[in-house]
């Protein structure tokens, strides 16, 4: 079970093809709500959601749920992008401030607090922080022009699998 569960990890950070199909399986919220990511530098991500009939209100803005649980989504997979399919990543807290409502889709841009390339060399368990900008990017006219509709900090805790079964093991050891 643990040669699948790294092969299908590994898997889902090769491309985003099979990304999609794993999300399709396990996250089919997100997968079904468009969500797309894309590198701007070397520490900066952004992730893009689009305005689609899935994510909107009732007052044809996007939804607030879909904000704030796509920035979840994507700040887990800027992380998991970047550990790999050996850790498991998971949201410890998230801190989402609703600033204006969103009319067009949104634009996560992702800068974590902390070098993680840093904490991936230690081999141990660790937490990052990723702050969020959440804008919203306009179409015609304004092409180009973007307002802020939100900010997001996020907490996540990721763990070596090798670490974890190791734990679980000591613990059946001390507790027949």
């Amino acid at each position: 079970m643990d040669r699948i569960d790294a092969f299908v990890s590994r898997l889902s950070t090769r491309s985003n093809f099979w990304h999609r199909v794993c999300s399709i399986i396990w996250l089919p919220y997100a997968a079904r709500s468009g969500i797309r990511m894309k590198r701007v530098d070397e520490k900066t991500f952004s992730a893009v959601l689009p305005f689609t009939r899935f994510n909107k209100n009732w007052y044809n803005a996007m939804a607030g749920a879909a904000l704030l649980g796509n920035s979840e989504i994507a700040g887990g997979m800027y992380v998991f992008g970047i550990c790999g399919g050996e850790y498991t990543v998971v949201c410890r807290h998230l801190d989402y401030r609703f600033l204006r409502p969103c009319l067009g889709p949104a634009i996560y841009r992702i800068t974590p607090r902390e070098n993680i390339q840093n904490l991936l060399a230690s081999r141990r368990e660790f937490n990052i922080t990723l702050d969020m900008e959440v804008l919203q990017q306009f179409a015609g006219r304004k092409r180009g022009r973007e307002h802020r509709v939100g900010r997001c900090v996020a907490e996540f805790h990721v763990t070596p699998k090798a670490h974890a079964k190791s734990r679980s093991q000591r613990r059946e050891r001390e507790n027949p």
